[in-house]
């Protein structure tokens, strides 16, 4: 991934913020187009996705940074770094290590589908959680 000086902030200046600090990175699988999952960057994630070339997001729940796949080694490697029309939203193209973006072990966070009044699981667990998060 190619950018503009990490440690020039004139970039981020383009970024319209949340009252946070924050906006919203949608995670897109490089190869096959598919959405993986959103999270939330703040200034210091998204300098350290720069810098690294693996993403980097900010936990609300948490309320801390985390490298993707920091516990699991799902990691996922940045192709390419977007800004949309508004500046107000990321898209990351990654290539997903491990096939795997979401907590649950499916490949995606996107695996419930709304239809007749509710929502139903459309995709299989790729590995059980408590094998990937043993700590």
């Amino acid at each position: 991934m190619s950018s503009k000086r990490n440690d020039d902030p004139a970039w981020m200046d383009e970024i319209l913020w949340d009252e946070g600090g924050l906006v919203p990175a949608i995670a897109q699988d490089e190869a096959s187009g598919r959405v993986l999952m959103l999270a939330w960057m703040n200034r210091e994630a998204l300098a350290l996705t720069v810098q690294t070339g693996e993403a980097h997001y900010w936990s609300r729940s948490r309320g801390r940074l985390w490298r993707k796949g920091e516990q699991s080694g799902h990691v996922q490697k940045v192709k390419d770094l977007r800004l949309d029309c508004d500046g107000d939203a990321l898209l990351l193209s990654v290539e997903q290590v491990g096939g795997i973006a979401c907590h649950t072990g499916r490949e995606r966070c996107f695996f419930r589908r709304y239809a007749e009044g509710r929502w139903s699981v459309t995709e299989a667990v790729l590995q059980d959680p408590a094998q990937i998060y043993r700590t």
